[in-house]
């Protein structure tokens, strides 16, 4: 039977999500106390991958195994096993065919900038002390709608098929003592939400005219973008899935 497991981490302490040799990751950890639990080695196919330090409010991954008569006892068991800085926050029965990484229609992220040196923003906000003019950078940020080719703010040497995504939602928005920048799409390249954030403080700090975002994107370079932000203030916050990924009590 299929499973999806969905779930929250902190990223500080952790190589990102996929497995590594030699470096501790969500899903080792995971998947280790999943196994524990359930006496048997499982393997958590996950929604896409998350690098080094950066956090996840919601996260998903499938895995298989036989019919569980008590989820929610489960549930509570493997919280109870689990460090502080990863928690489950349910598992649903999906259909034999249903895929996390695959089935997943929209990804929404958001990035977290703080501009007053602050002691609660050390390990989950991008400091920058310089003002930013939020209306240029909404600017630049309405030019990255649509279908598009990506490839200026992907991650060199990656493998992937296609650099077309579709950004759904993009926009700066003032929320108490932080700047958050917003963004949804059905797919994202490796490393793109940093480098488009690095691009748009730099419109912002007034390095460049919005309208340069066009060029940069017709360039397909990843040198013509600005620079990677850390990954402390990069937060993965909802996968949505269709109706049809869950098995549903008749």
């Amino acid at each position: 039977m299929r499973y999806f497991i969905q779930f929250s981490y902190f990223g500080k302490m952790y190589h990102g999500w996929q497995n590594q040799p030699n470096a501790i990751t969500i899903q080792e950890v995971l998947e280790g106390v999943l196994s524990k639990l359930l006496r048997s080695s499982i393997e958590i196919v996950g929604a896409g991958r998350t690098d080094t330090g950066v956090h996840a409010k919601e996260m998903f991954g499938h895995f298989d195994f036989e019919a569980i008569d008590d989820i929610e006892n489960l549930v509570y068991r493997i919280n109870a096993f689990l460090p502080d800085d990863i928690a489950v926050k349910g598992i649903r029965r999906a259909k034999e065919s249903s895929h996390a990484r695959f089935d997943a229609v929209e990804r929404s992220y958001e990035y977290w900038v703080c501009q007053e040196k602050s002691p609660f923003f050390k390990d989950t906000a991008h400091y920058v002390k310089a003002s930013l003019n939020i209306d240029l950078m909404n600017q630049a940020a309405d030019i990255l709608l649509g279908r598009q080719d990506f490839e200026c703010f992907s991650k060199s040497k990656t493998d992937v098929k296609t650099y077309l995504c579709d950004i759904r939602f993009a926009k700066w928005v003032q929320e108490g003592e932080k700047l958050v920048f917003k963004i949804k799409a059905d797919r994202f390249l490796r490393n793109m939400v940093r480098a488009i954030v690095g691009t748009l403080l730099d419109v912002g700090l007034g390095k460049y005219p919005p309208s340069h975002v066009k060029a940069i994107l017709k360039s397909k370079d990843r040198s013509e973008a600005g620079v990677s932000v850390p990954a402390k203030g990069l937060y993965l916050t909802s996968i949505s899935y269709p109706y049809t990924v869950f098995e549903h009590e008749q």
